[in-house]
């Protein structure tokens, strides 16, 4: 038995409401906007204290790990880098002297990853200029706690949707 070939007329925008696209557009220039600006933002503060060994990404993913024992799967999962990415800069942050790696007894593949005294003194200076933002988003950014909660349910939602796209193939 063979398929017919159905036809379908391209999706364009949304007819129940033509402002969807263009608001979606939008957001989705902000996210990646606001993902590079963050890492400029990392690297001023890293340039400030003179630290040239490292770059943002790297001192994120020691913040990231903070004062956990974790394996590089377990940061993947976390959502926040992509597979080679974490090895590769794991890699270098123990090279540098920022991160101990061990051997898990149990999974000897596996490798576990904390940080030492100089990857703790970048995971406190990201923390320092996250608490001196926290500080002034409202005063200085006109942002009040409710706007970051709503902020922070709508990109739920967005994530929660993307993932759904891609479990079920939507």
């Amino acid at each position: 038995m063979g398929m017919t070939n159905v036809k379908s007329e391209p999706i364009v925008g949304d007819q129940k409401d033509p402002g969807r696209k263009e608001a979606y557009l939008e957001t989705l220039t902000y996210v990646e906007r606001l993902h590079r600006r963050l890492l400029d933002v990392i690297k001023d503060e890293l340039d400030r204290i003179r630290c040239s060994e490292i770059n943002s990404v790297q001192a994120l993913l020691l913040f990231n790990i903070g004062d956990s024992e974790m394996t590089a799967g377990e940061l993947r999962t976390r959502g926040h880098y992509l597979g080679s990415n974490v090895s590769y800069n794991l890699k270098k942050l123990v090279e540098a002297g920022y991160i101990h790696h061990q051997r898990s007894r149990s999974d000897r593949r596996s490798v576990r990853v904390r940080l030492t005294e100089k990857g703790r003194a970048i995971c406190a200076m990201i923390d320092d200029v996250y608490n001196k933002h926290c500080a002034m988003l409202g005063e200085v950014g006109d942002i009040s706690v409710e706007e970051l909660r709503q902020a922070n349910a709508t990109l739920f939602k967005l994530e929660r949707f993307w993932t759904d796209q891609i479990r079920y193939r939507l």
